[in-house]
Order: C-alpha cells, then sequence, then structure tokens
C-alpha cells in the first residue's frame, strides 16, 4: 500500500518527465514554478534620484515586469522593467538589476541601472520610458542590450552596451535612418555556448527579428548596433511570420527573448496577442501567450515550421488580472544548471518563471 501510495504521489511529476514538447524541435516542455511565482513584483521603499524630474522616486513602487536574463560568474542576472506612480498617466518606466544563485530567487539592487537622463537621447525616452530589455552577447564579450525608448506617443527601438551590465552606453536608435516610426521588440540571432547567448553572423550579417505587427520583421547589421531594415525590392517589409486567424496569435506576433541557433534551424519563441473577433475561442480576447518558429539556418527569412498552438498562457490569478489582463509575456530566458530558465512578465505586473530540461 505504501508503495502504491508513493507511485500516486509521484505520478504527475513522472507524467510531465515524460511529456514532450508539440514539436521535435521546440523547446520543453515548460513549467511553471507557481510555488515561487512571481519571483518578482512592485516595491515600495527603493527610491531613485531622477536627474530629469531633479527628485527622489520610488522607482519600482507600481509595476515590475517584462525582463531580460543573462547568466555571469555563475548566477542569474536580470534586467527587468520597473515602473513609478509619478507619472499622470501610467508609469515612467526604468531598469533594474537583480541576481540569483539558483535563477527563482533574486536579490535586488536598490538603483535602477539604466533609466532616461538628460543626454541625447531623452527626447525619446521621456516621460514613457526605457522599456522591455533584450540582451545578448557580442563574440568578443560585450552585453549588447536592445530596448524600447517611449516618449509617451510613440515606440522606438534602441541598442545599448556593457561590458559588466550596471555601466551602460546608449549608442542610439537601431533604425537610424527613420526616426518618426514606431519599433520595438529586437530578438537578435545567437549561438548558444556554454550558458552564454552570443550573436551570431549569418551570410556575413548579424540578424535581428523585430515588430509588434500582425507581421514579424527582420533587419541586418554590420556592428549589433546600427541596423537596416529587411525590404523587398519595391520597399516593402520582409515579412518572416504572420498571425493567423482561428490561433492564439491572431492578432499579432512579437519576440521572444532572442532568436537562437540549432540543430535544427533558428528558433523562435515569440509572444502572440488573441484577436477579439476571428480569434481562438478558448482563450480570452486579447490574451498574450507563447509560441514557438523555426526558420533557416541559412536564410533567416525563411519560415519552415510553427507551433500549432500555445505552449503556455495565463492561468494564474496575477497573469489574468493586473495592469494589463490576460497576458503572459515571454522575453527572458537563459541556459542555467541543466535547465532553461524562461523569465515573463504577469499581466504587466509581476514576474514568473517557468523551467524545462535542456
Amino acid at each position: 500500500m505504501v508503495k502504491q501510495l508513493c507511485l500516486l504521489f509521484l505520478l504527475p511529476s513522472l507524467l510531465l518527465a515524460q511529456a514532450k514538447p508539440e514539436k521535435p524541435w521546440m523547446l520543453g516542455p515548460f513549467q511553471k514554478e507557481n510555488a515561487y511565482n512571481p519571483i518578482l513584483d512592485a516595491k515600495s521603499g527603493t527610491t531613485f534620484y531622477c536627474p530629469i524630474r531633479k527628485e527622489t522616486i520610488q522607482w519600482e513602487q507600481k509595476d515590475v515586469y517584462n525582463p531580460a536574463a543573462v547568466v555571469r560568474n555563475n548566477k542569474v542576472y536580470m534586467i527587468y522593467r520597473a515602473e513609478d506612480t509619478v507619472r499622470s498617466v501610467g508609469g515612467t518606466s526604468r531598469l533594474g538589476l537583480a541576481v540569483s544563485t539558483d535563477g527563482i530567487h533574486f536579490s535586488r539592487m536598490p538603483k535602477p541601472v539604466f533609466y532616461p537622463d538628460n543626454d541625447p537621447m531623452k527626447i525619446y525616452e521621456w516621460e514613457g520610458g526605457c522599456e522591455d530589455p533584450r540582451v545578448v552577447e557580442s563574440p568578443n564579450g560585450v552585453y549588447v542590450l536592445t530596448y524600447t525608448a517611449y516618449d509617451g506617443d510613440k515606440a522606438r527601438l534602441c541598442v545599448a552596451t556593457s561590458r559588466n551590465l550596471t555601466d551602460w552606453h546608449k549608442q542610439g536608435l537601431a533604425f537610424a535612418d527613420d526616426r518618426n516610426s514606431w519599433s520595438k521588440s529586437g530578438a537578435i540571432v545567437c549561438k548558444r555556448i556554454g550558458n552564454r547567448l552570443v550573436a551570431q553572423k549569418i551570410n556575413g550579417k548579424y540578424w535581428m527579428y523585430w515588430g509588434d505587427q500582425p507581421q514579424l520583421r527582420l533587419a541586418t547589421s554590420d556592428n549589433l548596433l546600427h541596423w537596416t531594415r529587411l525590404e523587398t525590392s519595391t520597399g516593402q517589409p520582409v515579412v518572416a511570420a504572420e498571425s493567423r486567424k482561428g490561433k492564439y496569435d491572431s492578432r499579432l506576433i512579437e519576440p521572444g527573448p532572442f532568436a537562437m541557433l540549432t540543430s535544427k534551424g533558428i528558433l523562435l519563441i515569440y509572444n502572440g496577442m488573441n484577436a477579439d473577433q476571428n480569434g481562438d475561442d478558448n482563450l480570452p480576447k486579447g490574451a498574450y501567450t507563447g509560441g514557438q518558429l523555426l526558420f533557416d539556418a541559412n536564410d533567416p527569412t525563411k519560415l519552415i515550421d510553427r507551433s500549432k498552438t500555445y505552449f503556455i498562457k495565463p492561468d494564474q490569478p496575477y497573469e489574468m488580472e493586473g495592469q494589463v489582463n490576460q497576458v503572459v509575456f515571454l522575453e527572458g530566458m537563459v541556459p542555467f544548471k541543466g535547465r532553461w530558465f524562461l523569465y515573463y512578465g504577469t499581466a504587466d505586473s509581476k514576474i514568473g518563471v517557468a523551467v524545462a530540461n535542456q
């Protein structure tokens, strides 16, 4: 009887261990760490002297979400978006830094490491702030951050660099030739080298999937700093993938943490938004869930395969209700201690993590 009870108790975890992702090229299956989630949320009392407002504010008092992550010195470093309550509509966003030895329990640094300042980027970053970081490494060990600058009217994709994750140099707009178009969410193609995700050239160029549209777009670069939108001979954007009627990504698709070269091709975890009409009837309208795309390793424009359904969705109270309801937004992922740690924003309010075996 004792043996039978033990087997019954272990059955759910055994089934989970035996589960497979939807398709053999996909990562997963991922399991949310619900015993610990949310692993980070808003915090009162941490203060920062804002050089623009010229006053001390509680910089992460409103919401904390949408993190990037890297492994450095055998620790997970999370760069997360935090909002204050000062701005009249929403909050100004800054980027904080937290460190973990197990990928789940994090210690935060008391002040943001990246924020709007009285610098040349102020015109683009104030007063909406610096949003939604994604990080890879350059081949020579420099961290390359793509982030969204928001001036309260328009989002613009930007680039910054650092050697230590605390001291950052703003490199400017990713698309400097077009300062007046909406752009965001840049996921650079990289290759896993140990626990590092290192940007990798394909056909002599670095590549990036970007955008939050019904169509996923592409850009290329010689140096990871200055990017050129990929266009057809008639000047139209090259479309890497599109939203699908009746599916979880029926309204828009938006890149996740990064795009990764694998033995099967370029794998991109992405965020799909459900449309109000002609979407997935089993999901709430406007819900954000996660899917996966596979592109040709020698031709990043060529879509080989994609997930038929989502592999993660909002199903916890803090994912279903918050600043924006019904959201899991995937933005950070690292290989760490034999597992993949996938970090995501929950309802634009808190941060969760899901794990999968490597």
